[in-house]
């Protein structure tokens, strides 16, 4: 079992960007240029490796190689991009690995690219790259390049060695439970499961007991044997079911409008344990977006337009304005969900402006924009 915090550390002693592993400063797959570019690499290093992984390390700064990190993401319909602009798309998972530097909601991302002996292409155009373009990776850079049946396996014995060396141990194991329990959740409720002898799962939250039903928020879930953070939400709740194969968690988000806020299931996912030493997960959109009368809407979306208008140009927020702003996405949101599909637009440019507002509000965007993608990919 490879321990993916080892892992990413020795890729990033092995060597600069090569043939077999990229780093990023972060990806952003919210619009057509980022898309293409994430795409782009994930060609060139499948097409470059037939016979071995490759990997993308995101979080990490290009020149000093200093782990910046960058926030939990949890897009489990990311494979969905891949199979629909790319042919023969290689099997990718994207990981979140947390670090002891850094803040608990930044991880290190780590995507990799599963090793296949098909040839991977551009399906179709994409931002200025044209369907049908072959990527390789040239050194340190994804390079369209005509296709030469002759290539040369020269990284599978230099990343088998380097995924030799991040095996987990017992130590490993032990030290992540005692940091997971007694410093980085002493304040929260926490505990662990070890599924079929060889897997350890740790969760820490704040609980509360709801008509007989438990609940938690402030989640953070982790497998420990791999150092790979499966969940974590600083605002939303969850529910969490266990047996001696499974580990269930169902996600809820906070949406309303005029202060008539609710509890609406977002998605559950289902870790399921093998004997095998394996284990897979399970994705399951159960969200129903709440609908809301459309006059209603109207006067809401007119109100969230003129509110962006005076942060565009900076104009001052009056009171109410300022009470609005922090669910500003949210009914941006629940509006494009209700068939105003410019509001999505809207949550795009309201972006930057978000990041300069303090006391929550951007991270209550960014909870908004995990929760569109989660609905847009479905």
């Amino acid at each position: 079992m490879i321990n993916k915090r080892l892992l990413v550390k020795n890729l990033l002693a092995h060597n600069d960007e090569n043939s077999f592993y990229d780093k990023k400063r972060k990806i952003d797959i919210s619009n057509k240029e980022g898309k293409a570019k994430f795409l782009k690499h994930i060609c060139a290093l499948s097409n470059s490796n037939p016979k071995n992984n490759s990997y993308i390390v995101i979080g990490v700064d290009d020149g000093e190689n200093d782990i910046m990190g960058v926030p939990f993401f949890d897009d489990s319909k990311l494979q969905n991009l891949i199979n629909a602009y790319l042919d023969n798309p290689p099997i990718i998972s994207y990981e979140n690995i947390p670090f002891p530097n850094l803040p608990a909601d930044k991880v290190v991302g780590l995507v990799t690219i599963r090793a296949q002996d098909k040839l991977t292409a551009l399906r179709r155009n994409i931002w200025k790259y044209w369907g049908g373009t072959v990527f390789f990776r040239d050194g340190s850079i994804s390079m369209p390049k005509v296709f030469k049946s002759d290539i040369v396996d020269v990284n599978s014995d230099i990343v088998a060695a380097i995924e030799r060396h991040a095996k987990n141990s017992i130590k490993l194991t032990l030290d992540g439970v005692m940091d997971f329990v007694n410093h980085r959740h002493k304040d929260r409720e926490s505990t662990y499961k070890v599924f079929k002898e060889q897997f350890v799962l740790c969760w820490a939250g704040v609980k509360k007991v709801v008509k007989g039903e438990t609940y938690y928020s402030r989640v953070d879930i982790e497998l420990i044997n791999e150092q790979v953070k499966l969940f974590y939400s600083s605002l939303d709740e969850v529910s969490i079911t266990y047996d001696e194969d499974c580990f269930k968690i169902l996600e809820y988000v906070h949406l309303g409008v005029q202060e008539q806020f609710k509890y609406y299931p977002l998605e559950e996912v289902e870790i399921r344990f093998r004997e095998s030493g394996t284990y897979t997960i399970h994705t399951n959109l159960v969200f129903e977006p709440p609908q809301v009368d459309r006059k209603t809407l109207y006067h809401i979306f007119n109100n969230n337009n003129v509110i962006f208008y005076k942060l565009k140009r900076g104009i001052a927020l009056n009171q109410g304005e300022w009470k609005d702003l922090y669910n500003l996405s949210n009914t941006y949101l629940i509006c494009y969900l209700n068939g105003f599909d410019s509001a999505m637009q809207k949550l795009v440019e309201l972006k930057p402006f978000m990041k300069k507002i303090r006391g929550g509000a951007y991270g209550r965007y960014r909870e908004t924009m995990r929760i569109l993608r989660k609905v847009r990919y479905e």
